[in-house]
């Protein structure tokens, strides 16, 4: 870990919204930019700007027919979804483990 962050933390997709989008295009093979803008409340031009971010760092494909857009995860995307998920868990470490028994002596700050 360097500077408080584990390996494969991903500055890009920690953006709520980025991982919100990526989150909702793993499961998927293609995903229609209406869905995800419903799903995420973005205006068009906001998603837009989103998945053109994460476009440019080759995680996420759009492909547009006529009207009609589509956006689906790439291999790197996933990879970095998967490390960046592996760094959380890290990060996070026991902090979601069943707590010990509290004694009186413990709620006290020392």
């Amino acid at each position: 870990m360097s500077g408080g962050r584990p390996e494969g933390f991903n500055e890009l997709l920690h953006f709520p919204v980025r991982l919100s989008i990526v989150s909702l295009l793993a499961p998927a093979v293609h995903v229609e930019f209406s869905f995800l803008r419903e799903a995420t409340g973005l205006s068009d031009s906001a998603l837009s700007k989103q998945l053109t971010s994460l476009q440019e760092a080759g995680y996420v494909e759009v492909r547009r027919t006529g009207r009609r857009a589509t956006a689906a995860l790439t291999t790197e995307g996933r990879r970095a979804l998967a490390e960046h998920a592996a760094a959380l868990r890290t990060l996070l470490g026991a902090a979601f483990e069943e707590s010990p028994p509290v004694t009186p002596a413990d709620d006290v700050l020392r």
